[in-house]
């Protein structure tokens, strides 16, 4: 399959189950029916695990952002 902005062929990727077709050149990401749904599906609870109670020790600290879901399937 060809990627519909540069015309680079796609590569397809398998991630948690789930096929995922990228474009090496643009770095797009191409998703079929359903795909995004079971990525979400498949963060959440592994977000949700991560996270760590807070203290007011803490709020004085400068967030930390965090990356996507998207950092977590490529390794950007």
């Amino acid at each position: 399959m060809q990627c519909p902005v540069d015309g680079t062929q796609l590569v397809m990727s398998d991630r948690q189950g789930v096929e995922i077709d990228y474009c090496p050149t643009c770095r797009g990401v191409w998703l079929d029916r359903g795909e995004l749904d079971k990525i979400i599906e498949r963060s959440v609870p592994a977000a949700a695990s991560q996270a760590a109670p807070r203290d007011d020790y803490d709020r004085g600290k400068k967030k930390k952002r965090r990356g996507s879901f998207l950092d977590d399937i490529f390794d950007f």
